[in-house]
C-alpha cells in the first residue's frame, strides 16, 4: 500500500527534509531498529524490526510528494495504519520546518 505526503518544496529540500525526518523518526522509536538506505538520489530502502519480524518499505521521492510504501506482514497488518500515520507526521513537520528555511546542515 502505498501513501503520500504532497509539498511544495524543490527536489534537493524535499530529500534534505525526508532525511531530518527519518533521523527523528528513528531517534525517537529507537527500539524497532529503524534503518533507511538511499540506493538512488530519489530511493531510500527502509526497514523496521517490530515483534520479531523484519517490515521493509521505501521512500520515494517524486514531483511534489514524498510516496511511502510498507511491506507488513499479514500477522502485523494492524499496526500498518499506525506506522504510516508516524512517519507522514514527521515528513509533514519536517516539511514545515523546511518551508520556514529551519532545517539545520
Amino acid at each position: 500500500m502505498k501513501h503520500s505526503v504532497t509539498h511544495d518544496l524543490d527536489d534537493a529540500t524535499a530529500k534534505r527534509a525526508t532525511e531530518k525526518a527519518f533521523a527523528a523518526y528513528a531517534e525517537r522509536f529507537e527500539k524497532y531498529s529503524p534503518r533507511a538506505h538511499w540506493t538512488h538520489e530519489r530511493h531510500c530502502d527502509v526497514t523496521f524490526s517490530v515483534k520479531g519480524f523484519t517490515l521493509r518499505g521505501a521512500l520515494d521521492l517524486e514531483p511534489g510528494q514524498i510516496v511511502m510504501d510498507l511491506e507488513v506482514p499479514f500477522v502485523l497488518r494492524v499496526f500498518k495504519g499506525q506506522a504510516l500515520d508516524i512517519i507522514e507526521r514527521e515528513i509533514r513537520l519536517w516539511v514545515d520546518k523546511a518551508k520556514r528555511g529551519e532545517l539545520d546542515d
